[in-house]
C-alpha cells in the first residue's frame, strides 16, 4: 500500500470519523466510575469488544506500558489509543474528555464542601462516605494483589514495600524505583517469577491493528527531532505557570506550593491514585497543613463517586489549600484557581509522556526487561495500597492516633480507647456488601451515605 494512503487512513482513524470517535470517548468518560479497574474494563468492553477499534493484544500492551509511566494509567491509555487513531488531536480529545466530567464534578462538590461542610447533614453524608471508601480501598488491595502476586517473589516484594513505607516511612519513589530495578534485572536474567502474562495475539480486523498492519504511519514512527519539539512544547505548557508563580510570589505562596508539590506528584504517581495518596495525604495534612485527615478521606470519597481518575482528588486538595490561604483573593475564587492549578500540573505531564514516548513504546513491544520491571512495580504497589488502607482505617475507625518515633521506626498507632463504634459498624457493613454480596461501588457508596444521614437523624453521631 502507498505510504501516503496509509497516512491518510491514519489521519482519518482508518475509517473512524473524528465525530464518531468524539461520541465514543465522551461515552467512555461518562462511564468512567470505579477507579482504574472499572475504567479500564469500560474501555476494554467498548474499544475491544464492541467497536473493535483495537485488538486485545495491542490494548494490553498499551495498558502495561502506561502503567510503567507516572500518572493515571486509565487516562493515559485513553490518550494512547486516541493518539494511535487520530494523532495528537485524537490523543487530546480522548485524554481531555476522560478527565473533563471529573473536573466539573469535583469542582462543584468542593465548592459545596467548603461552603456547607460544617452543616450536620453534609457531615453525616461524608461520615458514611468515609466508611464505604475504607471498604473500597481494602477491596482494591485484594483485587490488585490477586492479579499481581503470582509467586513468592512477588508476595515478598509487596510485604517489603508495606513494611518499608508503613513502619520506616521510606519515600514512595524509592520503593518504586527499587522494585522496578529488581524486576528489570530479574527479567533480563530470565527469572520466570518476573515474566508478565502473555499479551495475546493481534487482531488484524481491529481498525488500529489493520492500519498498523498495512504500514506504520508517520506519527507512530519514532523521530528524535519531532520528540524534542513535542517535548519542549509540553514542558513549557507544564512548567511555565510553575516558574511564573515562583518568580511572582516566591516559594511561600500557596499557589507556588500547589504548583511545585503537584508537579512533583506528577513525576512519582506510579501505580495509580491508591498508591500515591498515602504520600499526598501525609504531605498535605502534616507538612503543609492544607487539610485535616478526615477531609482527605472526604476528598477521596468525592473522587470515588464521580467519573474520571481517582487522582482527581488532588483537585480537591488544591481547592482546599487555596481556600484556607486565599491571600488577597476571595476564598472561593482562590479555591477555584487552586483546584484548577493542581489539575493542570497533574495532567499536563500525562500528555507529555504519551506524545513523546508512545512511538518508542510501540517499538518496545515485547521488551522483556521493561515488562519485568512493570511486574515488580505492580507487586510493590500492592504493599503501598495496603499501607494506604491502614492509614485510612486509623483515621476512620479511631478518633485519636499516637505517633511512634523511635529510630528507625516512624508510624502512627491507634489509641484503642478512641474507637468509633458507628464508623466501625458501617465499615464492616460496607465490606460485607462488597465482598459477600458483590454489590457495585456506587450502590455501596449511596447506601453508606444514606446510613450516615440516618445515624445523624437518630442522634447516634
Amino acid at each position: 500500500m502507498d505510504t501516503r494512503n496509509v497516512q491518510a487512513e491514519a489521519d482519518a482513524g482508518h475509517g473512524i470519523s473524528f465525530n464518531e470517535a468524539f461520541r465514543v470517548w465522551l461515552r467512555v468518560a461518562c462511564l468512567s466510575f470505579g477507579g482504574p479497574a472499572g475504567q479500564i474494563a469500560v474501555m476494554h468492553r467498548i474499544l475491544v469488544e464492541e467497536k473493535r477499534w483495537i485488538s486485545e493484544g495491542r490494548f494490553l500492551h498499551a495498558l502495561n506500558y502506561c502503567m510503567l509511566l507516572p500518572g493515571p494509567e486509565a487516562q493515559q491509555l485513553a490518550t494512547y489509543v486516541g493518539w494511535l487513531m487520530h494523532r495528537t488531536a485524537g490523543g487530546l480529545m480522548a485524554g481531555g474528555l476522560f478527565i473533563l466530567p471529573g473536573i466539573i464534578a469535583i469542582m462543584g462538590l468542593s465548592y459545596v464542601y467548603a461552603a456547607f461542610g460544617n452543616v450536620s447533614f453534609v457531615e453525616a453524608l461524608f461520615f458514611g462516605l468515609k466508611a464505604a471508601v475504607l471498604a473500597i480501598v481494602v477491596e482494591a488491595v485484594f483485587r490488585v494483589g490477586k492479579r499481581a502476586l503470582k509467586n513468592r517473589i512477588m508476595i515478598a516484594l509487596a510485604a517489603i514495600a508495606f513494611v518499608a513505607i508503613f513502619f520506616f516511612a521510606v519515600p514512595f519513589p524509592i520503593i518504586i524505583i527499587a522494585a522496578g530495578m529488581m524486576g528489570y534485572i530479574g527479567a533480563r536474567q530470565g527469572r520466570p517469577e518476573f515474566a508478565p502474562a502473555g499479551h495475546g495475539p493481534s487482531d488484524s480486523s481491529a481498525a488500529i491493528d489493520s492500519m498498523l498492519g498495512d504500514a506504520v504511519p508517520d506519527h507512530v514512527r519514532p523521530n528524535t527531532a519531532r520528540a524534542i519539539r513535542v517535548g519542549a512544547l509540553w514542558l513549557a505548557l507544564w512548567l511555565a505557570p510553575v516558574i511564573a508563580l515562583l518568580l511572582a510570589f516566591g516559594q511561600a505562596n500557596v499557589f507556588s506550593q500547589i504548583a511545585l508539590f503537584f508537579s512533583k506528584m506528577a513525576l512519582v504517581t506510579f501505580g495509580g491514585a491508591y498508591a500515591v495518596l498515602a504520600y499526598v495525604a501525609q504531605q498535605a495534612v502534616e507538612h503543609y497543613h492544607w487539610l485535616k485527615p478526615h477531609e482527605m478521606l472526604d476528598g477521596l470519597g468525592m473522587a470515588e463517586t464521580t467519573p474520571g481518575p481517582l487522582i482527581m482528588v488532588l483537585q480537591f486538595v488544591g481547592f482546599m489549600a487555596a481556600y484556607r490561604d486565599p491571600g488577597g483573593l476571595s476564598p472561593m475564587l482562590a479555591a477555584i484557581w487552586g483546584g484548577l492549578l493542581a489539575t493542570w500540573v497533574t495532567f499536563t505531564p500525562c500528555f507529555l509522556w504519551i506524545f513523546v514516548g508512545a512511538p518508542y513504546i510501540e517499538r518496545l513491544r515485547g521488551n522483556t526487561g521493561l515488562a519485568g520491571a512493570l511486574s515488580a512495580i505492580t507487586a510493590a504497589v500492592v504493599g503501598v495500597i495496603l499501607n494506604l488502607s491502614i492509614w485510612f482505617a486509623l483515621h476512620t475507625l479511631f478518633r485519636e492516633t499516637a505517633p511512634v518515633h523511635a529510630f528507625p521506626f516512624a508510624f502512627d498507632r491507634p489509641v484503642l480507647t478512641s474507637v468509633d463504634i458507628p464508623a466501625l459498624l458501617l465499615s464492616v457493613a460496607a465490606a460485607i456488601a462488597i465482598f459477600r454480596f458483590k454489590l457495585g461501588m456506587l450502590t455501596v457508596l449511596a447506601g453508606s451515605c444514606a446510613a450516615g444521614v440516618a445515624l445523624r437523624l437518630a442522634g447516634v453521631i
